[in-house]
């Protein structure tokens, strides 16, 4: 059986109608394409719908059976109609650490004023498990904080960083001046490998150590915060995660010797090749701005 919406719409109309001739005017079709229509929906059924009275057609059981039922099925496929015309699928958007719990809220709050009723998912990891995520269709776009070398993931520059090397306002490497020999003495605190801040730090600052000695690696910026509050070392997060504290001066920056270089970095935004990047998708990130 291949019973079409446009047989379905066409029967719906005849029945409004009470004729081929109104029903035709109607959809826009010649009156034998609504005739034939018709005949093909009956042949299809192995049923007549309509009773024919001289030139009139009269509905009958047959008819009056089926009405309900086709009406119900084209007003579902209007809804279905409607729903991808506007574009309103859910979004599925995957962020590391710092950018889903520093950049995003924000930017979610003025996308939300906009369009209050869009449903919109969120999942935080780190920049691997985003990574991740984008690849197996999981997530429509992962913004994430380092370079993704992932051959079938799309990766575009999307914002500026900040890192900043910190430490609690009491901590002894403030009581001389910071140097190479100091940093690599003192105690740090990091991020978990897998983290695109880890990774930046490894390559912008670890690097250019003689050594360094690794006290803690936390799976998120709120512990490490916490953990170098309390004396326990020093760090290096985004200076977006740790803006408040710097200002009210419950932490503070530790000036870079050199040869060190400036600790800048590049967020991304990443989608996999073979997906398409709808129009909400494209209205949401817009709203994904400084």
């Amino acid at each position: 059986m291949h019973i079409t919406l446009r047989q379905l719409e066409v029967f719906a109309e005849v029945l409004k109608s009470g004729s081929t001739t109104q029903a035709s005017q109607v959809l826009s079709l010649s009156q034998s394409a609504v005739s034939a229509a018709l005949a093909d929906l009956e042949g299809q059924l192995s049923v007549q719908l309509f009773d024919r009275v001289g030139k009139r057609l009269v509905v009958n059981e047959h008819g009056r059976l089926l009405y309900p039922r086709a009406v119900g099925l084209l007003e579902q496929a209007q809804e279905i109609q409607q729903l991808f015309r506007d574009d309103n699928g859910a979004l599925r958007i995957a962020a590391s650490s710092t950018i889903g719990n520093y950049l995003l809220p924000g930017m979610i709050a003025g996308y939300r004023r906009d369009y209050p009723t869009l449903p919109l998912e969120l999942s935080v990891g780190n920049s691997q498990d985003v990574i991740t995520a984008v690849a197996d269709f999981q997530a429509d776009i992962g913004l994430i904080e380092g370079p993704c070398h992932m051959a079938e993931l799309v990766t575009e520059p999307w914002l500026e960083d900040d890192l900043v090397v910190f430490t609690a306002p009491d901590a002894a490497i403030l009581s001389q001046p910071v140097t190479l020999a100091s940093l690599a003495e003192a105690p740090w605190i990091l991020r978990e490998h897998g983290s695109g801040t880890r990774e930046i730090v490894d390559y912008l600052l670890l690097s250019h150590l003689p050594s360094f000695e690794l006290a803690l690696e936390l799976g998120n910026s709120e512990a490490i915060k916490h953990a170098v509050r309390h004396g326990m070392g020093v760090s290096c997060l985004s200076r977006r995660v740790i803006a408040e504290q710097l200002e009210i001066g419950t932490l503070v920056e530790l000036p870079l010797p050199s040869p060190l270089p400036k600790l800048k970095r590049t967020l991304y935004r990443i989608h996999h090749r073979q997906k398409h990047l709808s129009k909400a998708l494209e209205r949401f990130l817009s709203y994904c701005k400084e």
